[in-house]
C-alpha cells in the first residue's frame, strides 16, 4: 500500500508523511530552542540542523530559512488545536472545546511550571525579530484556513461558505496570540494558562465592557 493509499483508506498520513512532519517538527523546535537561548542574530542554519542531527541540505528541503521554520511550529501548534477539537465531546459546548484545544497545545502538562525570565526574555526578543514577522503572518493565515475547517465540522457549517468558522477561528487567534504577548510581559504572577482562562472566559461572554 503506498503512503497515498494508506491516507485514503485510513483517514490517516502515510509513514513517509509522518516521518517528513517530525522532521519539519524537530527543526522548528531546534530553531526556536537555540534562538531563544543564544539571540537571533547568533543562530546559523548549520547550527539548527545540526541541533536537530540532520543535514544542512535537509534543512534546506523544508525551509528556506530561520524564520520560516520558527513560524511552521506555530502551524503545527494549531494543526493539533484543530486535531484536539474535533476529539473533544460531541455534546461539549464550542468555546469550552476550544479553550481546552488550545490550553493542551500552549500550555502541555510537562510545561506547567513557569519559565524562567531568561527562557521568557529570549521569546520576546525572537518574536520581535523584524525577519520573523512576515513569515508568522503568512503562517497565522493557514493555522486560520485550518482551524475554520475544524469549526465548521464541529458546528455543521461550510468553512467556504459561511462567515461564523473563518470568525471564530480569527478570534481564537488573536486571542491566544494576545494571551501569549501578556503572559511574556507580565510577571510570573499571570502564567499563560491563567491568561488563556482569562481570555476565552470574555469571548465565551461575547467580550463584555468591564
Amino acid at each position: 500500500m503506498t503512503p497515498a493509499d494508506e491516507a485514503r483508506t485510513t483517514g490517516q498520513p502515510g509513514l513517509r508523511e509522518r516521518k517528513k512532519r517530525e522532521t519539519r517538527v524537530a527543526l522548528s523546535q531546534a530553531a526556536i530552542r537555540l534562538c531563544v537561548l543564544h539571540g537571533w542574530a547568533d543562530v546559523t542554519v548549520d547550527q539548527i540542523a545540526a541541533e536537530a542531527n540532520v543535514s544542512v541540505r535537509t534543512f534546506r528541503n523544508y525551509f528556506a530559512g530561520k524564520a520560516e521554520a520558527i513560524a511552521a511550529g506555530h502551524l503545527e501548534r494549531m494543526l493539533r488545536v484543530s486535531d484536539d477539537l474535533l476529539a473533544r465531546p460531541v455534546g461539549e459546548p464550542l468555546w469550552d472545546s476550544l479553550f481546552h484545544a488550545v490550553l493542551g497545545q500552549f500550555v502541555p502538562p510537562e510545561s506547567s511550571a513557569p519559565q524562567n525570565e531568561r527562557w521568557r526574555e529570549g521569546v520576546r526578543l525572537m518574536l520581535g525579530e523584524p525577519a520573523l514577522a512576515g513569515e508568522i503572518v503568512k503562517t497565522n493565515a493557514a493555522a486560520q484556513q485550518e482551524l475554520a475547517k475544524a469549526v465548521a465540522r464541529r458546528t455543521g457549517t461550510d468553512a467556504e461558505l459561511d462567515v461564523y468558522p473563518k470568525l471564530v477561528a480569527a478570534v481564537v487567534a488573536a486571542g491566544s496570540a494576545v494571551a501569549v504577548e501578556h503572559s511574556l510581559r507580565a510577571d510570573e504572577t499571570a502564567p499563560l494558562g491563567a491568561v488563556l482562562a482569562q481570555v476565552f472566559e470574555q469571548l465565551a461572554a461575547g467580550l463584555p465592557v468591564p
